[in-house]
């Protein structure tokens, strides 16, 4: 049996993202007789314990606290600290446990800010095998911007890693250009495919659909998205002008931006025709996205998105662009000749675009239907968590810790 140690910046049960998702789904599909798992996290809520075992992971909690904070606390004071002392304190955390529990190798999710800790404890620890995976959904050039103030140990990051998994193509690229020297695994996020693809009554529809005020002749765009300029949701509602009134639009997550995008809504006139709602979890999310008509999230960059893939198995059509990560799986029948349809892509800052493209989806109702076939298709066969996990397994963890890493 091997002990890996995970660097992350947070984890269940709350305050989670893509990449938290992406821990839980492997670890707990990973025998604890083959890999036991610890973690070192960020605490944030004074409630939690310092140390528990969530799933098959025994985290140990660090870092600043407060009383049952949300996720707008994390960025104030004094939680906002936590990112950039994670830093260092994670460091010397890892440090204090690998003189009890001798790691046989650790797990950075993703670069910023868990690559830089990993770097140091593999400096320290050179025969201790360390994977960087990278997650990030934020520009390469943000990220590295904000890496400024501790460049040379955000690069060592990079360059002290035995093994790079990229959730894309276009992160794994990033990850050599900032000086990992193997080829790196592509390994995308996954989903519960046969969750999101459960379908819902007619009833339950009809529920969902009048809590929203939304009557059964209109249609629901539909996003799961962080309330950030990189996710584009101005675009959507810029959109809205150029589309029928029928055409309603709702959104499912959190972010600074909320305010600001109200105002845009109804500045531009739609705001009666826009929602901002928190997201319900992941438990209630597919009934929501069963009762929408249309996914849309036009990124301005993305790692990779697994909302897409959410709403391919929930059987919707997506609207997106092609940035980053989305050009794995997103496919245009005029963007991408040879490949078969799933989406539609539209380019960046193209509201007007956007309104074409779902015009296209509701005039074609045969196009539309077999475009969604070959979604939930490509969802079922490359990106279920079972065969996440399974890669993962095999491709990652048995050869890193066989020291067959691809440097």
């Amino acid at each position: 049996m091997k002990r890996i140690l995970i660097f992350s910046l947070a984890y269940y049960p709350k305050h989670i993202g893509g990449a938290e998702v992406a821990i839980k789904e492997i670890t707990d599909r990973i025998s604890p007789d083959d890999i036991e798992f610890h973690m070192v996290t960020n605490r944030f809520d004074g409630t939690l314990p310092r140390v528990e075992m969530v799933g098959n992971v025994l985290v140990h909690r660090i870092g600043l606290v407060s009383k049952n904070p949300s996720m707008g606390d994390l960025r104030k004071f004094p939680l906002q600290f936590n990112k950039y002392l994670y830093q260092f304190t994670a460091f010397w955390k890892a440090h204090r446990l690998h003189a009890k529990y001798h790691y046989d190798g650790i797990w950075a999710m993703m670069a910023h800010s868990t690559g830089t800790p990993a770097g140091m404890f593999k400096t320290f620890y050179p025969k201790v095998k360390y994977l960087l995976t990278l997650q990030e959904g934020d520009p390469p050039e943000y990220i590295e911007q904000i890496a400024r103030p501790v460049w040379s140990l955000f690069k060592r990051g990079f360059t002290k890693a035995d093994e790079l998994q990229g959730i894309s193509n276009f992160l794994i690229a990033w990850g050599k250009r900032m000086g990992f020297w193997g080829e790196g695994i592509l390994i995308p996020n996954g989903t519960d495919v046969a969750r999101f693809s459960k379908s819902i009554s007619h009833l339950e529809r009809t529920v969902l659909r009048q809590k929203w005020e939304v009557g059964e002749n209109e249609t629901v765009l539909v996003s799961t998205s962080r309330l950030v300029h990189k996710n584009a949701m101005d675009d959507v509602i810029r959109a809205l002008v150029h589309l029928p009134k029928n055409i309603q639009f709702i959104n499912f997550g959190f972010g600074p931006d909320k305010a600001k995008l109200e105002r845009m809504a109804q500045e531009v006139g739609v705001l009666e025709r826009v929602q901002l709602l928190d997201h319900p979890g992941l438990d209630i999310l597919p009934k929501y996205l069963h009762a929408c008509d249309i996914f849309i999230r036009p990124s301005r960059s993305e790692g990779m998105g697994i909302s897409f893939v959410e709403a391919m198995a929930a059987e919707l059509p997506v609207i997106a662009t092609q940035e980053g990560g989305i050009a794995d799986f997103l496919f245009d029948e005029k963007r991408n000749p040879d490949k078969e349809m799933t989406g539609w892509a539209v380019d960046t800052d193209s509201p007007k675009q956007i309104a074409k493209a779902v015009k296209e989806i509701l005039s074609n109702s045969e196009k539309t239907k077999k475009v969604i076939e070959m979604a939930k298709k490509l969802a079922i066969e490359k990106y279920d968590w079972d065969i996440i996990t399974k890669d993962m397994k095999e491709k990652v963890f048995d050869k890193l810790l066989k020291g067959e890493g691809t440097r």
